[in-house]
Parts: structure tokens; sequence; C-alpha cells
């Protein structure tokens, strides 16, 4: 029974304590959905990494990703309810180097209250098949040692996130767990696999990733995300989507507070049975969304508004934003055996 890993960190406790007063509470006794914003950057795939960066040859695919990290960090800003993780350091360390001294400090100030979260950390997400573990490692240093000298242990990522590579590889989930990650959590896998692990119950689960080292060096709390890496299908609310806005001005005839909110929760609970505990968590972005961030972060803080409302009403069912260190984080407190 493991999902927190002691490390050699001198600085543990205190990297601990942030995640925690970093969270938002949640409510015993009722279904806690934890709400994941999130951009999937790939950092070289139908277009070079220069032209994802800037927004170039976009008749190829619509992708700018200097215009993602701009508008999210601008919607942060308005709500310090809001969160958002970021994985691709390749990306963030260019628009980091083109920013004004002034906007650094507002962007450490966001990772050390927690609101924006950065996960994997390396350079890139690895491929799990073809490469070399010599690699692996080094761009892997590459990424985390940048983070490690901008933002201190605040931006010390302490998820694992490999949510498109296909496949995923015992001899990497070592790795990780070797490197001192918390938890892995990924988001394709064989459907038949999907289907057995969801019949058991067994989409969260202790990967015991290598025979050679003695437990716990190279074990690491897996989690199996609902819908690869996407939003429940209706609740995509990027420019790139074409999903109904939340529209809740009684007023009008085309008013559908009522309708999203009862979709959610028959989403949400639907997706309870086939995890262990009170707390389930769902990725709300994709490939290269954000963009503009503000159709997603005005649609998510209505969702999370009328969704809870309801508990007035006796729904048992509580939405928060989060990042994958406060869900696993609840999940530890949940104390249960993986």
């Amino acid at each position: 029974k493991r999902v927190h890993k002691l490390s050699n960190c001198p600085r543990l406790a205190f990297l601990l304590l942030l995640i925690t007063a970093s969270c938002h509470p949640t409510v015993p006794g009722m279904l806690n959905v934890h709400l994941v914003p999130h951009t999937h950057d790939d950092v070289g795939w139908l277009k070079t990494v220069d032209q994802y960066f800037y927004g170039d040859r976009n008749d190829i695919q619509h992708a700018g990703v200097q215009y993602i990290l701009d508008s999210v960090v601008d919607q942060l800003l308005k709500n310090p309810d809001r969160r958002f993780i970021y994985v691709e350091t390749a990306f963030f360390y260019r628009w980091w180097k083109q920013q004004s001294s002034s906007m650094q400090q507002t962007v450490k100030q966001l990772v050390n209250e927690g609101r924006l979260e950065f996960v994997n950390g390396g350079w890139c997400m690895s491929d799990e098949a073809a490469t070399h573990y010599s690699a692996v490692i080094d761009q892997m240093t590459l990424g985390l040692r940048f983070l490690n000298e901008t933002f201190g242990v605040c931006g010390r990522p302490r998820v694992a996130w490999h949510i498109d590579p296909f496949g995923h590889a015992r001899e990497h989930a070592s790795l990780f767990s070797q490197m001192g990650y918390d938890g892995f959590f990924f988001g394709r896998l064989d459907y038949q696999d999907r289907d057995s692990r969801r019949s058991k119950k067994e989409q969260e689960l202790l990967w015991r990733a290598s025979d050679s080292l003695p437990a716990p060096m190279a074990d690491l709390f897996t989690g199996i995300l609902p819908n690869g890496y996407n939003p429940p299908t209706g609740f995509c609310w990027d420019q790139l989507c074409s999903d109904p806005p939340i529209r809740d001005d009684p007023e009008l005839e085309d008013y559908n507070v009522d309708d999203v909110v009862q979709r959610f929760l028959q989403i949400a609970n639907k997706q309870a049975e086939v995890y262990k505990t009170n707390h389930i968590i769902m990725t709300m972005g994709s490939d290269f969304q954000y963009e503009n961030a503000n159709l997603w972060y005005k649609n998510l803080d209505k969702l999370l508004l009328h969704v809870n409302s309801r508990q007035a009403k006796g729904s048992k069912v509580n939405v928060l934003y989060s990042t994958p260190s406060c869900y696993l984080q609840e999940l530890h407190r949940a104390n249960r055996t993986w």
C-alpha cells in the first residue's frame, strides 16, 4: 500500500506542505471530481518544433504554443481558484526566455502557489518502445534541471504524465520510480486490457516495475485516465471544438444549464463505477488547446458553480479545479490497498 514515496530530498516535508496548501478542499462522503485543465503539445509531429511554437503553417495543423502559454497565464491571474498543468519543457523554456523579468516573477508566483503545476518535466514526452534508456535520462535531466534552476522545489514535478505514447514499458515505469516520482498517469492502452480493468476496478494500481530491484525502489503508483486525455463527450470548450457553451441566462430560450449539469452528473457517476475511491479525475483539454483559454475557463467556472449548487438539493457530487498531484494526495488519504 503506497502512493507517496519517501525520497532523499531534504525539503520533502516543505514540498508536501506546499502541495497540501495549494489543493482545493474536497468533501467527505461525496464523489469528488477533480478537473485538470491541460494542453498536450507535441514537441514535433505534423509540424516542426518551431512551427508549433510560433503558430506557423496552420494550414497543416492549427497550433501555436506561445499563444497557449500567454493565454493560460492571463486567465490564471483572473481567478485564483483556477489551475493548469504544463508538461513539455522544450516549449516552456523557449517561451520563458522571451518573457520580461516582471512576467517571469508573476509566473514564479503562480508556480509557488500551486496554480500552475509542472508534470513529467522532461524536455518532451518520450516514446517508451524505441527510445534507449540513456536518451530518456538525458532528456528528463535537461527538462528537470531547467525547472529546478528556475523555480526551485516548487517547480519539481511530482507526477509522471505519459498520456500520448502508444504503449508503456516496464523499464520506463522503473526509471520514473527511481527518479522519485510519486505517481504515473497514462491514457493509451489496449482496448481489451482497458475493458478488463474497468470491470475489475483495476485502472489504478501499484506497478512493480522491476524483478531485480528490491521493493519499493521500482514500485510506482499508476493510474489510467478515463478518456485517453480528452474531456468527456460534450464538454470540450476550446476554439478547436464545437460543443455548445454553457448558456446560463434563464431569460434566453436556449438556456441549457439544467441539461449540462444533468449530463455531467451522469458521466461522473458512470465513471465512478470503475474506480475504487470517491475521487475521480477528468482531463479538461487536448492537443494544442487553450490558445484562447478564456473559452475553457469561463465555461469551467460556470460548470463548477452550477454542479456544486445542486448539493443543496441532495446531489452527492462535488467538482473542483485540481492537478494530478492533488488528486494523488486524495488517493493517498483514502488509505486504500493497491
